[in-house]
């Protein structure tokens, strides 16, 4: 009987998909066919503590970058029988990663989808931002083909500062070369396949050194608001800065003190500090839960995107198909390289 208990469960795996969008559904379903051992249903709440009791009678849940997985709601999931967390993003600082392992919850992640896509996306707000092409585009909506205060800066033959060259780090670099700057990095470890183009320096000398600044790290105790005010203040006037990695990156109060000293040419930002309670929400009859989104918005240079790096057809297909194989690998008990507890 215990045989036979053992082979339905191994066989059959049910997965809720916390914070669906239609996006989401479309690129897991198009596959789901190959996987005839997992069924997919889908709910539009966010996971969190309270939302984390809908997972009862579930095998696994599938939660996404603005989740709450603490400790709390892990603890909820273990009482529902949950024995899987899969992470359809690559970043997990919103897991607590012990409590997972003390409940015996297998938690495993997406940690390399496309690395052009958001790199394509960092260039491109860095190219918003110093060109003031959203300031421009409202003016030519209003038939207003004043081009006064637009004014901005070539990025050929600048410097680029990169703060990370993992995947992601590592197209940045080479983007950047291909518009002819000059590249050096700040990183822990060094890139063997950058060295031939690519400068490593230490961090402060990235600061002073750079036009363009771009933050491609995970999110550490070490590194939570590396760029402060000490950071800024060691930034040449007119630096362009891109944050396309995790918010908390950035001291928000402090950035918003540098944009008010004249320090940049332009920000970009697809992520900023407590950003959970904005994206993938529709605020537009409402105020915004964050206000610091708010008071950086009414700033001419700085371009915002909402969290929306990853947010294309191949890297929603590579997404859909890595947590799925993730899900097969962890229903018959298979440790891959995707496992972080």
């Amino acid at each position: 009987m215990y045989f036979f208990a053992f082979l339905k469960y191994t066989l059959n795996m049910k997965i809720l998909f916390y914070a669906a969008k239609t996006f989401d559904k479309e690129s897991f379903n198009a596959i789901i066919d190959r996987y005839p051992d997992i069924s997919i249903d889908y709910v539009s709440h966010k996971l969190g503590p309270r939302s984390a009791t809908m997972a009862d009678g579930y095998d696994a849940i599938c939660a996404f970058v603005s989740a709450n997985v603490n400790a709390k709601t892990l603890s909820v999931l273990a009482k529902n029988n949950v024995k899987i967390v899969l992470m359809r993003c690559a970043g997990y600082n919103n897991v607590d990663i012990e409590a997972a392992k003390e409940l015996g919850i297998t938690v495993k992640t997406v940690p390399k989808y496309s690395p052009e896509a958001i790199a394509e996306l960092a260039i491109g707000l860095a190219l918003a931002a110093n060109r003031r092409l959203c300031k421009t585009y409202n003016r030519i909506r209003d038939n207003n083909f004043d081009i006064d205060g637009l004014c901005g800066v070539n990025l050929f033959q600048k410097t680029a500062g990169i703060i990370g060259t993992g995947k992601i780090g590592a197209a940045m670099c080479r983007i950047c070369a291909g518009f002819g700057m000059n590249v050096i990095a700040y990183d822990m470890y060094k890139n063997p396949e950058l060295e031939s183009f690519v400068e490593y320096v230490s961090l402060d000398e990235l600061l002073s050194r750079s036009d363009l600044i771009s933050l491609h790290c995970p999110l550490t105790d070490e590194n939570y608001h590396m760029i402060n005010m000490d950071a800024i203040n060691k930034m040449h006037d007119g630096v362009i800065l891109v944050n396309t990695s995790r918010g908390p990156l950035i001291d928000t109060s402090d950035l918003i003190r540098g944009i008010k000293m004249g320090k940049f040419q332009g920000v970009g930002l697809d992520v900023y500090e407590e950003e959970a309670r904005d994206v993938y929400y529709d605020h537009s009859s409402s105020l915004l839960p964050n206000p610091s989104a708010s008071r950086l918005m009414d700033y001419p240079n700085v371009v915002m995107t909402a969290h929306q790096g990853f947010y294309t057809k191949e890297a929603l297909q590579t997404i859909a198909e890595t947590t799925l194989q993730n899900a097969q690998d962890a229903m018959n008990g298979i440790q891959n390289k995707n496992n972080i507890a």
